[in-house]
């Protein structure tokens, strides 16, 4: 009877194990992954300013965030003429093999920049930014450190990149600052093509791409760009710029939960930022970095009326050597203009100087002689020419030149303009003051490029153009293209 007990017992207690250890398995399975963590900036774009953050400065996981920095090195490679936009790219084994999102390219398939821009920017495609990295650095390795290099020019002082594309990577981390902080330099440093973050779709060579920002562009009033990312590791993430009137901000989230949470979060994020935001701000555009380049060359950033280009080498020539004269070569003759004005003892004692100079440099030369060599014969003394004048022009010579002499031309203006012949119009108004009004809104919202160029209203029959004069033709063209990124209506004109 005990045994019989005992059995039954037994069972049941095993039993209720098995079902609790079961119960415990299957809610393991049940729970969600662990959320990734969530960070959050907003920002005036016009100032810099921080309006809102939270866990800010926390390194986490940027996802395709990172796209960001590759079309920023990209664009800064173009401008500086390292390729061109239609230059035709090699696509590699490695960047073909990268997995989706991708544009779908093939190993040895060729295809303009332009359209890897494209790619990269709207579709997010991972092929295409592995591609873009290899075609400016030589390899991806190569162009992360690039990557990390302008990151640190830009300000973002807690970024560290390891690859093109943003894909999960030990040590592929930045925060929520540093990614609205370059956020920020794109949008004022590179306005020429910030359009195409605003793009739902567009052609990216081999087929049409949409964005995968396309819902937050189509539901939020004003928003333009910038760029999405996600991964597991990361969460759902976000950079997103929006203008209302003259005021413009940036928020970025880190970690969200989905597509959907996150730009509900952004859209709140904005709305808080246009709120706490001056409605009227000075521009205060962030001043564009170093150029890196490769290799550890550095570049002085250049601007559009800049005189040009300043280069700084790592190891560069410090000190420019006299070459040594040859063994048994004769110096060169020396001539010497004869001049009325010059002290005769100096000019001889500069020559002696110059000859004993190189008498020292051959006789301390490193070539050694054979001994069956014939000694080298004495070395004539170098001739100095002095005194040698022109032979006079015939007579009959100049009588022909004094009679095809043109007229003398009288100058009674000299020009100081420096070439700024140029302007731009942004638009013809019924009235003078909203032709004024505008011009000086302008001014303001593009002091980069019209700061030093003159506001003039000129009244015409069909109404009152506003134009900024006094320009250079690369500044006016500058002026246009960033205006009209704006949707702004922008024409240059010439001297004419």
């Amino acid at each position: 009877m005990a045994e019989t007990a005992q059995g039954p017992r037994n069972w049941s207690v095993s039993s209720i194990f098995i079902l609790f250890a079961s119960a415990l398995w299957l809610g393991l399975a049940a729970s969600p992954a662990k959320a990734a963590p969530y960070a959050a900036m907003v920002m005036d774009a016009r100032t810099g300013e921080v309006l809102h953050s939270r866990n800010a400065d926390t390194r986490l996981h940027p996802a395709s965030l990172t796209k960001m920095m590759t079309l920023y090195i990209t664009f800064e490679a173009v401008r500086n003429g390292e390729l061109s936009l239609d230059q035709k790219i090699t696509i590699t084994r490695n960047a073909a093999a990268e997995p989706p999102s991708k544009l779908g390219l093939r190993a040895g398939q060729k295809i303009a920049l332009r359209y890897l821009i494209r790619a990269a920017a709207v579709k997010s495609a991972n092929d295409a930014a592995h591609a873009l990295g290899e075609a400016i650095s030589g390899s991806e390795a190569a162009f992360a450190r690039r990557m990390t290099r302008t990151a640190k020019a830009l300000g973002m002082t807690r970024t560290t990149f390891k690859n093109a594309h943003g894909l999960t990577e030990n040590g592929h981390m930045s925060t929520a600052r540093d990614m609205t902080i370059l956020g920020r330099h794109m949008l004022y440093d590179y306005p020429e093509y910030y359009n195409l973050f605003s793009r739902t779709s567009t052609h990216a060579g081999i087929k049409t791409v949409a964005n995968t920002n396309r819902r937050l562009l189509g539901s939020y009033r004003g928003a333009d760009g910038i760029k999405t990312g996600y991964t597991r590791a990361a969460g759902f993430n976000l950079v997103a710029s929006a203008k209302r009137g003259d005021e413009r901000i940036i928020a970025t989230v880190f970690g969200g939960k989905s597509s959907a949470s996150r730009n509900a979060r952004v859209a709140e994020l904005l709305d808080m930022g246009f709120k706490r935001a001056p409605s009227y701000a000075k521009l205060r555009s962030p001043a564009r970095p170093a150029y890196q380049g490769n290799q550890g060359i550095q570049y002085a950033s250049t601007t559009s009326g800049g005189a040009g280009k300043t280069i700084r080498l790592t190891g560069a020539v410090k000190a420019s050597l006299r070459p040594k004269l040859r063994p048994g070569a004769d110096a060169q003759p020396v001539l010497v203009a004869e001049a009325e004005s010059l002290d005769q003892d100096v000019l001889q004692e500069s020559i002696d100087a110059a000859l004993a100079e190189a008498t020292v440099v051959a006789a301390t030369s490193d070539l050694i002689i054979p001994a069956s060599m014939p000694a080298p014969a004495a070395k004539p003394q170098p001739a100095v020419f002095t005194g040698l004048r022109p032979v006079a022009r015939p007579a009959s010579l100049g009588a022909v030149a004094e009679a095809v002499q043109p007229e003398p031309q009288v100058v009674t203006r000299l020009s100081t303009s420096g070439g700024r012949h140029w302007g731009i119009n942004v638009g013809l108004f019924t009235t003078r003051y909203t032709a004024e009004k505008t011009l000086l809104r302008t001014a303001l919202a593009e002091m980069e490029t019209l700061d030093g160029s003159l506001r003039k209203v000129a009244k015409t029959p069909r109404g009152f153009q506003a134009n900024f004069l006094g320009m250079t033709q690369e500044g006016a063209a500058l002026a246009c293209r960033r205006l009209q990124a704006r949707n702004q209506t922008c024409k240059t004109l010439g001297p004419d």
